[in-house]
C-alpha cells in the first residue's frame, strides 16, 4: 500500500489562514478523513485491497485495487462509494446531539453536510460519479460506461465552473475558486491515469 501526500495542501492552508478561514478548513479536513474511513471500512469488509491512500488538499482518498474477475465487483464498487456519503450523513445527525471541544454543533453539522453534498456531485472520481458509473456499468459494457461517465463529468465541470465564477464574483470567496481548481485537477488526473493505463496495456 502506497501513501502519498499532495503538497498543495500546504498552499491551501496558507491561503485559508490569510483569508481567516483556516478553522473551517481544518474542520472540513478532519471530517473528510472520517468520511473516507467509511469507504475504507466497507472496502475491507467486502475484502477489497487498498492500493494507495492520498492526503489531498480537500481530504483523504483511498484507492482500491480493481478486480474485474470478481463477479460482484460492480456491486462492491457502488457499496464502497455509498459508504462515504452515508458516513457523513450519520455524523451530521450524530453531532447535532453531542458537544465537541473546539467545534460547535453548527460547524460539525455544516461541515459533514458540505462533505456529503460535495461528494455526491455527479463527477468521476467523486462518490457521486462512482455511484453513477456503477449503475451504468450494470446496463452497458465498460467502454460505453467510460464514454458516458466522461461526458457527464465534463458537463458537470463546465456547469460548476460557471456557477463558481458567478459566486466568486458576487461573494468574493476564494474557497469556492480553490475547490473548482481542485475538481478540475482530479478530473484531469483521472484522465491522465486512464491514458497511461491504456498505453501500458492495463
Amino acid at each position: 500500500m502506497k501513501i502519498r501526500i499532495d503538497l498543495k495542501i500546504l498552499f491551501c492552508m496558507i491561503i485559508f489562514y490569510f483569508t481567516k478561514q483556516i478553522k473551517i478548513y481544518l474542520i472540513v479536513m478532519f471530517f473528510s478523513f472520517l468520511h473516507e474511513l467509511g469507504h475504507i471500512i466497507v472496502g475491507i469488509i467486502l475484502k477489497k485491497k487498498i492500493e494507495k491512500i492520498e492526503i489531498m488538499p480537500f481530504g483523504l482518498s483511498a484507492v482500491f485495487y480493481t478486480d474485474f474477475d470478481d463477479k460482484h465487483y460492480n456491486i462492491k464498487e457502488i457499496l464502497v462509494a455509498l459508504a462515504g456519503p452515508i458516513s457523513s450523513l450519520f455524523l451530521a445527525i450524530w453531532f447535532n446531539y453531542i458537544e465537541l471541544p473546539y467545534i460547535t454543533k453548527q460547524e460539525a453539522v455544516y461541515s459533514n453536510l458540505l462533505i456529503l453534498f460535495f461528494n455526491l456531485i455527479p463527477l468521476y472520481p467523486l462518490d457521486g460519479g462512482r455511484i453513477i458509473k456503477g449503475i451504468i456499468y450494470t446496463k452497458v459494457g465498460i467502454i460505453q460506461t467510460e464514454n458516458i461517465i466522461n461526458k457527464i463529468s465534463n458537463i458537470t465541470m463546465i456547469v460548476l465552473t460557471i456557477i463558481s465564477s458567478i459566486t466568486v464574483y458576487f461573494y468574493k470567496n476564494i474557497a469556492i475558486f480553490l475547490v473548482c481548481i481542485f475538481l478540475w485537477s482530479i478530473v484531469l488526473q483521472e484522465k491522465n491515469d486512464k491514458t497511461l493505463a491504456i498505453l501500458q496495456g492495463k
